[in-house]
């Protein structure tokens, strides 16, 4: 359930971008309802209606995912905080210009803001951040630990300027079917792979004696 709350906002965009991208009329219709008068670059074209209309259900979604665990007095993780100050950010751009550059960027913006992250608690606070969120699950040794975040920084790297590949090279579609693929296939199977890695020491673990 917590993996399809965080994914929420990415499935609701993939579905809204794909009804509009074959209604693109009503599609062009919503936007202009929605958005014309805070959009600042004339009239909203049918090609780039299907793109608005998702992102604004996708900034819409964010925010209600914040105002959810906010209500319910339930902890927002500084992962989805950072997610949604970026959602916020170039999902607005995107409106704002009728742009869907902005929005194309927000997944690597969005990926090496998490690299950058885990690169500077290693390397200024002397803290895995890695460690610091599984450690109450797993016991590991600190070189595992430090191969853990290092490979979460390349999985970061990577994805980022795949993002950015696809993005420049490819139409919209095709950029928001490597969107929903990267995380509903890549993401799952890079953690499957981080299982199998782990598993000989969750093992040497539940073998040693007590």
């Amino acid at each position: 359930m917590k993996i399809l709350f965080d994914l929420f906002p990415v499935l609701l965009f993939f579905a809204v971008f794909k009804w509009g991208e074959s209604h693109q009329d009503s599609a062009q219709q919503w936007v202009t309802a929605l958005f014309a008068s805070v959009s600042a670059a004339g009239a909203i074209t049918a090609e780039v209606a299907p793109v608005m209309l998702a992102t604004g259900v996708a900034v819409l979604a964010s925010c209600l995912q914040i105002l959810y665990l906010l209500v319910r007095r339930q902890k927002v993780e500084p992962a989805l905080w950072v997610s949604f100050i970026i959602i916020l950010v170039f999902g607005g751009a995107t409106i704002y210009f009728h742009s869907e550059t902005f929005i194309k960027w927000k997944p690597t913006v969005l990926y090496w803001t998490y690299g950058i992250g885990l690169l500077a608690g290693q390397w200024l606070f002397k803290k895995n951040l890695i460690r610091s969120a599984m450690e109450s699950q797993i016991q590991l040794p600190d070189p595992v630990w430090n191969a853990l975040l290092y490979s979460w920084v390349g999985f970061s790297v990577v994805m980022g300027i795949a993002n950015i590949l696809v993005a420049q090279h490819f139409s919209t579609s095709a950029w928001a079917n490597f969107k929903l693929i990267s995380v509903i296939g890549i993401m799952p199977a890079f953690l499957i792979a981080q299982s199998f890695y782990l598993s000989k020491y969750m093992k040497d673990e539940q073998h040693e004696p007590h």
